[in-house]
C-alpha cells in the first residue's frame, strides 16, 4: 500500500480545485443524466397503470403492489385510471395474467381507455428472506412510462426498498442471534413486504425526486420540474 504524503499548501490547493471541478462535473452530470425531451413535449394528464408483471416466486406480489401505486402517482399530479376497473375490463375481455396485458398494442389501449399514457411495472424482488444472523422483507420494481398516442417512452426508473433499512445490531453474536430470531417471528407473522411495497412504490414513482417522473398538471409545481434536460 502507498503511503500517505502530505501535500505542499500549493499541491493542497491544485487538488482541491481539481476535487472541486470533478464534484461539479459529476453534479451537472446527475442532474442531466434523465432526458425529460420526450415527457416534456407529450406532458400526460392520464396514466392507465397495468398489473405489474411479477417475477419473483410470491403469487401475490403483483396486486400487492398494484393497489398501491395509485397514490404517489395522483399524488404527483396524474390521473389514474381505477386500477381495479382496468384489471377487470381486462379479464373480461380474456386476458387474466399481466404478461398478456403488457402485450396489447398501445394504440388499442388508447383506444379501449382513452389514457394519454401507460405504466408498465415489473417486479424484480417481493418477499422475505431469511438467513441465519438476518433477515428482511425487500421489494425491488422496475417501470416505464409509454405514450399511448406515439408510443415513445417518456420515462423509465427502478427503485426498492427493505424491511431492514436503518436496522442497527449491537450486542455481539449473541444479541446478532436473538436480533434475527425477533425479526424471522416478525417478519414471519406479518406480510412485511405488502407495506415495503407501497414505499417501494413512492420511491419509484414520486414526483420531484432525482431521475423520477415530472409533476402531473393537477399539481401545482406542474412544468416546474425537469429543467436540467433541456
Amino acid at each position: 500500500m502507498t503511503p500517505f504524503r502530505f501535500l505542499q499548501p500549493r499541491g493542497v490547493c491544485s487538488a482541491l480545485l481539481a476535487l472541486s471541478g470533478v464534484i461539479l462535473m459529476s453534479g451537472c452530470a446527475t442532474r442531466a443524466s434523465h432526458d425529460y425531451s420526450a415527457f416534456q413535449e407529450s406532458r400526460p394528464a392520464s396514466i392507465l397503470v397495468l398489473p405489474p408483471v411479477n417475477q419473483s416466486p410470491e403469487v401475490g406480489a403483483s396486486y400487492s403492489m398494484l393497489s398501491q401505486v395509485t397514490l404517489p402517482l395522483a399524488e404527483s399530479g396524474y390521473y389514474v385510471f381505477p386500477v381495479t376497473l382496468v384489471d377487470e375490463t381486462f379479464r373480461q375481455n380474456g386476458l387474466s395474467e399481466p404478461g398478456e396485458m403488457h402485450q396489447v398494442p398501445p394504440p388499442k389501449l388508447r383506444e379501449i381507455f382513452g389514457a394519454d399514457a401507460v405504466l408498465y411495472i415489473t417486479l424484480t424482488q417481493y418477499g422475505t428472506s431469511y438467513a441465519v444472523l438476518s433477515s428482511e422483507s425487500r421489494v425491488s420494481a422496475q417501470a416505464r412510462l409509454v405514450d399511448l398516442r406515439s408510443a415513445r417512452v417518456l420515462w423509465s426508473g427502478e427503485a426498492t426498498a427493505s424491511s431492514a433499512e436503518g436496522r442497527s445490531s449491537s450486542g455481539g453474536l449473541v444479541g446478532l442471534l436473538i436480533e434475527a430470531v425477533v425479526n424471522q417471528i416478525v417478519e414471519s407473522a406479518s406480510n412485511r413486504s405488502h407495506p415495503i411495497a407501497g414505499i417501494t412504490s413512492s420511491r419509484l414513482l414520486s414526483a420531484g425526486t432525482p431521475n423520477g417522473i415530472l409533476y402531473g398538471p393537477r399539481s401545482p409545481r406542474y412544468k416546474t420540474d425537469g429543467q436540467s434536460a433541456r
